[in-house]
């Protein structure tokens, strides 16, 4: 499951992929080139061994001697490659077939259900004006980034990865740098849109007075403009300077760090401005003018903490300035699980429950039943009103206005002369 690996770290860009080799020219005669989806083995004549490390995959699951160590060969005979001796599984300790199943079927579900739970929450904070606020304006563009990382993981693992033949030696097409690019272009405008939350919801608490409107345009402007020169920045550096590949590896740190830099300094922000939201929450809760028992006040601080997370993508801190090389399982597992529903949770949480939400949801519902309910009475009661174009809102309007007027008449009959 090389390709898969690949994707899973790719995800937040934090580490880069270090699996393909560049295989040499084909040979005239003996064995050709080969990618086995693992390791490329280069042209040999028959009769020929050829010995290669454990491929650079499992570098990121094994101690680093037991890296070294690992070895596997391959004889060139007339009729073609034979078999690695020792496998895999022997040489590599590649015992965990069921594990890399699990971990791909993970990511599959988190960002399918993220992306549709995202586009649902969209349409409803799209269809209803009277949620149009700045701090919905925020949430969606929120939303619209954590679904183009979504969609741009799928673009780039159906470009890069699709295929598991020899031609995955060469891929380094225009066609798949354009992706690398926009796949790193999602995933900060992602990361900067979590910390323009967190800076939004401090300035709010901060400021008393706080023109949202002003303001929203530059967060758009840091929002998709900064990702947008950073992005740019670094395809110019690579064309000149590591023009290899597809672009899908990272060897040269000071390139890489043109996208991991802000990444970091996003999180890092993030965190601080975190922590000084729940200084302030715990400042308001435990005012006197709050009132209430220290068990609730503490309650809602937990409950208020917990919300934040997500928003602000403060789970990102655990091993974002850990080295590349510790807790290499266990960072995998936790950043993609809280990578990929990370969407769906903010979904759920800043839309699905949000309090506005539900009661607009719900108003717009027993509009709808009341206006059906008087379209099918008007119609069985008074079929030449119902064909003559007078609906059920007609009705519902006029019936209201009737409903008003006689209670100002009830008003004014039991309201004494004066």
């Amino acid at each position: 499951y090389p390709h898969l690996i690949i994707t899973l770290f790719f995800l937040h860009s934090l580490s880069a992929a270090k699996i393909v080799k560049h295989c040499p020219p084909v040979m005239s005669s003996g064995c050709p080139w080969m990618w086995d989806n693992l390791t490329c083995w280069q042209p040999a004549k028959i009769g020929a061994v050829v010995e290669v490390n454990c491929p650079e995959l499992f570098s990121q699951f094994m101690s680093e001697e037991d890296y070294e160590l690992g070895k596997v060969s391959r004889n060139c005979t007339e009729f073609g490659w034979s078999e690695t001796f020792p496998h895999y599984i022997d040489a590599c300790q590649y015992e965990e077939d069921m594990y890399y199943v699990s971990v791909k079927a993970l990511y599959t579900v988190g960002y399918s259900t993220s992306l549709v739970s995202l586009t649902t929450a969209m349409v409803i904070l799209c269809r209803f004006r009277k949620l149009h606020c700045t701090r919905n304006f925020i949430h969606m563009n929120l939303f619209v980034s954590f679904i183009l990382r979504a969609i741009s993981v799928f673009i780039k693992d159906g470009v890069l990865y699709a295929t598991e033949d020899s031609e995955h030696c060469f891929i380094h097409t225009l066609e798949c740098r354009a992706v690398m690019i926009f796949f790193h272009y999602c995933v900060l405008s992602n990361y900067f849109w979590l910390f323009i939350e967190g800076l939004y919801l401090f300035t709010l608490l901060v400021e008393t007075f706080f023109p949202e409107k002003r303001y929203f345009y530059w967060y758009i402007i840091i929002g998709w403009g900064t990702p947008t020169v950073c992005v740019t920045i670094w395809a110019v550096l690579r064309l000149h300077f590591d023009d290899i590949g597809c672009w899908d590896m990272n060897d040269n740190a000071a390139i890489w760090w043109v996208i991991k830099g802000p990444v970091l300094a996003s999180i890092m922000i993030n965190f601080v401005l975190f922590i000084g939201i729940i200084v302030i929450l715990v400042q308001k809760l435990q005012s006197p003018d709050i009132g209430g028992n220290e068990s609730s006040i503490y309650l809602r601080l937990a409950r208020s903490t917990l919300l934040l997370i997500p928003l602000f993508g403060i789970h990102y801190t655990v091993f974002a300035f850990s080295p590349e090389n510790f807790s290499k399982r266990e960072r995998l597992v936790f950043e993609l699980g809280l990578g990929s529903f990370q969407g769906f949770v903010v979904a759920v949480l800043y839309c699905f429950l949000n309090g506005e939400v539900q009661s607009e949801i719900k108003r717009k519902w027993r509009s709808w039943t009341v206006n059906r309910y008087f379209a099918v009475d008007l119609k069985h009661r008074h079929p030449s009103l119902a064909s003559s174009g007078v609906n059920g809102g007609t009705q519902l309007s006029i019936l209201s206005k009737s409903s008003s007027q006689i209670r100002m008449s009830s008003l004014q009959a039991e309201t004494p002369a004066t």
